[in-house]
């Protein structure tokens, strides 16, 4: 896959929603990352607790800002590419190959805005856990 939020993550969808999922991990862990985290009672005194949950949570910032940044920059991609066609369309109406990549990228725009629906129901889901 091309870099996070590079063009090429941007073009093929299913590349786009692989490359979150790898990166919903975290929140995906979440109950098992704190209770490894979390020390028990005999190992309370050997871990610095505090700490480690602040590393989570702030790990867990980072992923969030992260994945919103590349959907929101996938978007606005994708935006530009259907608003280009629209021109394009209206210059040759008659092109029907023209229609169907526009069809084509209108239903992408539509899938990642939704991605942005799922990020926030991921997101609660992991806050209500900490």
């Amino acid at each position: 896959m091309a870099a996070p939020g590079g063009a090429g993550s941007c073009e093929d969808f299913a590349e786009f929603q692989e490359f979150l999922r790898v990166m919903r991990t975290i929140d995906d862990r979440i109950v098992h990352e704190l209770n490894t985290t979390i020390p028990t009672a005999s190992f309370a005194g050997k871990i610095d607790a505090s700490q480690t949950c602040k590393e989570l949570y702030q790990s867990l910032m980072d992923a969030h800002t992260s994945r919103e940044r590349i959907i929101k920059n996938c978007i606005a991609q994708t935006s530009s590419v259907v608003k280009t066609l629209r021109e394009e369309r209206e210059k040759a109406q008659d092109d029907t190959a023209l229609l169907k990549q526009l069809r084509k990228e209108q239903t992408k725009l539509k899938l990642m805005q939704s991605e942005l629906n799922v990020e926030e129901v991921v997101n609660d889901r992991s806050w209500k856990v900490i």
